[in-house]
């Protein structure tokens, strides 16, 4: 992804830039959810998932590799939720941890259960939650088509005083998205103009 200053380095760091390397690519994510799913094959992936034979091969060898999907002793397929949640364990701060800003009291009182309640009057607790929600919800670097992107934000919305469409333009005014012939992206956090 080139972006405005045509950086296309900041790379993810460890474990978070292997898993948006590897589901980056539709075919292996396909694999990926056919394997979650229950195909436990490379036939029945192949067949769940509407992927040739060889792009089957190559999506569950990737994965395999990084670490996300795992052979049972019988050869089945499984995904690795152990070392997902070890991961996921890792990269999650503390009981009571907060970055001094107080930017978790404020995502708290207006995202609730993975919604977005409502968002701020204020700007600054305004930019807050908006940069949470980028965060949470798109990897840097992967472009998106818009109906992708407009799934993801609905499920933002739901039960909410907001739509999908104006928690979508104040992501793109603030920067958290770019959005160029028919994709939008959010770029690497040292490319982000806007701080919270």
């Amino acid at each position: 992804m080139t972006t405005d200053n045509g950086d296309r380095s900041s790379p993810l760091p460890g474990l978070a830039a292997s898993l948006a390397g590897l589901l980056a690519d539709e075919g292996r994510v396909r694999a990926f959810a056919a394997v979650a799913l229950g195909a436990d094959s490379a036939t029945r992936v192949a067949e769940t998932a509407g992927l040739s034979p060889r792009e089957t091969a190559a999506a569950l060898r990737r994965l395999r590799e990084g670490g996300v999907l795992t052979s049972g002793g019988d050869g089945s397929l499984a995904v690795a939720h152990d070392r997902l949640r070890r991961a996921a364990r890792a990269n999650r701060p503390a009981a009571g941890e907060t970055d001094g800003s107080g930017a978790d009291l404020v995502v708290r009182t207006f995202v609730r259960d993975g919604r977005l309640v409502r968002l701020p009057a204020r700007w600054t607790r305004k930019k807050v939650v908006l940069r949470h929600i980028a965060e949470r919800t798109f990897a840097p670097g992967v472009e998106y088509p818009e109906r992708t992107v407009d799934e993801k934000l609905r499920a933002w919305c739901e039960d909410g005083d907001v739509d999908h469409v104006t928690l979508r333009r104040h992501l793109v005014d603030l920067d958290h998205l770019r959005r160029g012939a028919g994709v939008y992206w959010r770029p690497y956090p040292s490319q982000d103009t806007c701080t919270a």
